[in-house]
């Protein structure tokens, strides 16, 4: 694990950890590893638990628990951002001035200027900070995270980053990270689908789409999406890693932040169209994303 080469590169580091779903345990772990004091707070108990058996600080609330970290770090990776704005209200008295807090997820853009806002009110910091690379990267420590804030507060948590992350950049003040996560997952939304199309037109003619996803490979087609998720598209394994309600969640966020910058495209309202098709009326929002094959697959 690369955290484990890393073992005294955050020593020192206070650090509190909201969320332990498939990307915040791993990356927790890794921050552990390299030497940080972890506090963490999940909503679940179990996740807790297994956190205390690995050597962590549990927090009883998210109070308690930003109360505890002081004027250190504060990661959040939480799925929706609704959830961000009610825990940020249930911990913002406790800021301590100095305190940074670390935005992992992929939240409204709008919202996140607020909340960057709120917290600086109180002598704290806010850095937006979405990744890419799936619970794969976070287990090998080797996401790509797109930063937004301050460039002291950037500066502060680059350490932290770099140990649960291989690519990190500042792309500038409050919001650009998510603006860059969005754009990522604007092509991950359409790329999904037109992989899909590939693969079932294919084997609607006769083809075999494993030979087509493999042939394809190393040409202007190729991108990670072919390869591991036309794989998945081939052998129906829809298991879920990255769920296709949180697709769908990001593809809402993209809408949103196009109309908010005067920005209009047929192509993305397709996509939106497709993806609520098959979260909201098919009811596969727990398959993998890979499974808006499925859309082609009944056709």
């Amino acid at each position: 694990m690369k955290a484990a080469k890393m073992s005294e590169t955050l020593a020192g580091y206070k650090i509190g950890f909201i969320g332990l779903g498939n990307m915040g345990w791993p990356m927790s772990k890794h921050l552990l590893a390299a030497g940080a004091s972890v506090m963490v707070w999940n909503r679940s108990v179990a996740p807790a638990k297994r956190a205390a058996e690995e050597g962590m600080l549990v927090a009883t609330d998210p109070a308690t628990l930003a109360e505890s970290v002081g004027d250190g770090i504060l990661c959040l990776n939480l799925t929706h951002t609704h959830v961000v704005e009610s825990l940020l209200d249930t911990f913002e008295d406790q800021l301590a001035s100095g305190a940074l807090v670390i935005d992992f997820g992929t939240t409204g853009y709008a919202e996140t200027k607020r909340f960057g806002e709120r917290v600086r009110e109180s002598g704290a910091d806010w850095l937006d900070a979405p990744v890419s690379g799936g619970q794969v990267g976070a287990e090998a420590g080797n996401l790509s995270i797109f930063c937004g804030g301050s460039p002291e507060g950037f500066a502060r948590a680059k350490p932290l980053l770099e140990v649960v992350g291989e690519t990190v950049t500042h792309m500038g003040e409050t919001g650009a990270g998510q603006v860059t996560k969005l754009a990522n997952q604007l092509i991950v939304a359409q790329t999904i689908d037109a992989v899909a199309q590939a693969l079932r037109m294919a084997e609607k003619a006769g083809v075999d789409a494993g030979q087509v996803r493999e042939a394809l490979r190393g040409g202007f087609a190729e991108s990670r999406i072919l390869d591991l998720h036309g794989d998945r598209m081939a052998r129906r394994d829809f298991e879920p890693g990255g769920r296709s309600e949180l697709q769908l969640k990001d593809v809402r966020l993209m809408c949103e932040l196009a109309e908010e910058v005067g920005f209009s495209s047929p192509t993305l309202e397709n996509s939106r169209k497709q993806w609520e098709n098959f979260v909201d009326e098919l009811g596969h929002g727990d398959l993998d994303h890979s499974g808006l094959f499925q859309i082609y697959d009944e056709t």
